[in-house]
């Protein structure tokens, strides 16, 4: 109670100074319509800014939730759109058929460890057995490559990384149709190394490269970057750099792609090897 009083004791001029303008400013704006509009519209500038930046606050602490859901919003659609989509190269189908069979499914799924600094990079992902997943399922980021499932638990699946030297993949430039063989050689996460490269082939720096879809685990055209550098190797080939379009420091959300006809693709091609 006596700190109160000398509180009031001490700041009495500043606190009667404060109640008066308080009644003038309310004797002011009821008086008279127009600094009555002039005080509400203030007043309502000033809250509408305040109530601007808690919804801005607020959207930031949601956009985790926003990118979940959009990831597996984005995965649905894939699937959709590769169970109904015509294939424009079919020759040959049933006349009874209404649509193509489904080739591929899409799940989407976020990313719970990762490393970038090894020679022999992998993460993991919250799904696993009992979420569908599979060894040889291709993992993409931002529809881009980022590695392939390479052991699953009933909840959780390690993939490879792209930045791993025993990753490979058969990747083409898009520009002209010409394949080899892509992998890392473990020295910048940035860049991966594409070979076997015709030095009788053209292209030029930013072209993109993409899957091809040999492996029959990444589906056809999945981009992995762009070439950075290239220079003649050994032989009649290119050793060509390639920026790799994902930051895998950044690596978040993912989609698992699954081959489903991967078996009986590689069932026949094991009868003629």
């Amino acid at each position: 109670m006596r700190n109160l009083l000398n509180f009031l004791a001490k700041y009495n001029h500043l606190i009667v100074f404060i109640i008066l303008e308080g009644i003038a400013l309310y004797m002011l704006g009821t008086a008279n319509n127009y600094h009555n509009t002039r005080i509400v519209r203030g007043i309502r500038s000033v809250t509408s800014n305040f109530e601007k930046r808690v919804n801005n606050t607020r959207s930031y602490f949601q956009l985790r939730t926003i990118s979940q859901s959009l990831s597996r919003e984005n995965a649905s659609l894939r699937s959709t759109i590769d169970r109904i989509s015509p294939n424009a190269e079919q020759l040959f189908f049933s006349v009874t058929d209404t649509i193509r069979h489904q080739h591929y499914t899409y799940t989407s799924a976020e990313v719970v460890s990762n490393s970038v600094n090894r020679q022999k990079n992998f993460f993991t992902i919250n799904k696993g057995k009992l979420q569908g997943m599979s060894t040889d399922m291709a993992v993409i980021s931002d529809g881009c490559a980022a590695g392939v499932i390479v052991g699953c638990s009933n909840n959780y699946s390690v993939a490879m990384s792209l930045l791993n030297i025993d990753f490979k993949l058969s990747a083409r430039i898009k520009s002209n149709g010409y394949f080899g063989s892509l992998s890392w050689d473990g020295k910048d996460y940035r860049t991966v190394i594409l070979n076997e490269i015709p030095q009788h082939v053209t292209f030029g720096i930013g072209d993109t490269i993409e899957t091809t879809g040999y492996s029959a685990i990444f589906p056809e055209g999945i981009t992995i970057g762009t070439v950075k550098h290239f220079e003649k190797s050994g032989g009649d080939f290119y050793k060509i750099e390639v920026s790799v379009a994902n930051d895998f420091r950044q690596l978040r959300f993912v989609n698992v792609i699954g081959n489903l006809l991967r078996e009986e693709q590689i069932g026949l091609e094991k009868q003629f090897q």
